[in-house]
This record gives structure tokens, sequence and C-alpha cells, in this order.
């Protein structure tokens, strides 16, 4: 009887391991632009949004060496304790990543509107590429913490 199979996007499916995969690309896709702008540490919401992505990268990738290994063996998770751990990191790391997003797009805006004068054209749509990536990385992060609080009654 497999139960996990019967809510895609949970831990140890084959769906799981994609939104993994997909957070920790977008992830590391808002990390690298926002990085490519040094002088994204002159603002406290960029800072954030650095400091989020560096903790959402391995989380992810960690998460999804663990799917990757369930769907190999077949053997999904089935432990409660383990997947209200996975649970609460999926939700403490969502609502970081969307408040990093929200701060950060925030910011551009008003950057934008500001003429000019405190960040250069080139400069800011690489902060909103970043924005818009780590908005990515929160939808697919809340995905995953959906399909799993799904699943816990369940078990």
């Amino acid at each position: 009887m497999a139960m996990n199979d019967d809510i895609p996007g949970a831990v140890g499916t084959s769906a799981s391991f994609a939104l993994r995969l997909g957070q920790a690309a977008f992830a590391s896709a808002s990390l690298l632009f926002m990085s490519l702008g040094v002088e994204f540490y002159s603002y406290t919401a960029f800072c954030f949004l650095v400091t989020i992505m560096g903790l959402v990268i391995p989380w992810s990738v960690t998460l999804a060496l663990v799917d990757g290994y369930s769907v190999f063996v077949k053997c999904p998770i089935r432990q409660p304790g383990i997947l209200l751990v996975i649970i609460l990191g999926d939700w403490a790391l969502s609502i970081l990543t969307l408040a990093a997003a929200s701060s950060t797009a925030g910011i551009v805006d008003l950057l934008l509107r500001s003429d000019g004068t405190f960040c250069p054209s080139k400069l800011c749509s690489r902060y909103q590429i970043s924005a818009a990536m780590a908005f990515l990385t929160w939808f697919l992060s809340m995905a995953s913490s959906l399909s799993n609080l799904w699943l816990l009654p369940s078990l």
C-alpha cells in the first residue's frame, strides 16, 4: 500500500523530487542574480534574501537527495516524526522566503521610482529577476509544504 503515491509532491515521491530540484534551481538563480551586483549589501532586504536563499539551497538539495533515494529504493518515508520535522522546516523556510522576496521586490520598486539615482537600471533589473526567482522558489516550497501537511494526518 503506497500512501505517498496518492499525494503528488509528498516527501519520497518523484513529484517531490522535482519540486525540490526546482526550489534549489530557483534559489540558486536568485542568489546568483543578487550576487552579481556587488552593491546588494547596502540594503538589509537584499542581505536578507541572500541569507534565506543560502538556507533554502542546502535544505532543498538535501531533501531532493532523500526523495531521490526513496524513489530509487521504492521505500517512501512514513515516520511521522521525520515528516513533522520536514513540514516544520518547509513552513519556516517558505514564510522566510516569501518575506525575503516581498521585501526585495518592495525595495527594488522604491529604488526604481527614485529616478535611478540610487540604483542604475541594469543593477535594478538584476535585483528584480532575483526577487522573481525568490517568488518562484516560494511557490514551489509552499507546494511541497502543503503536500506534506496533507500527508501527515494519514500516517
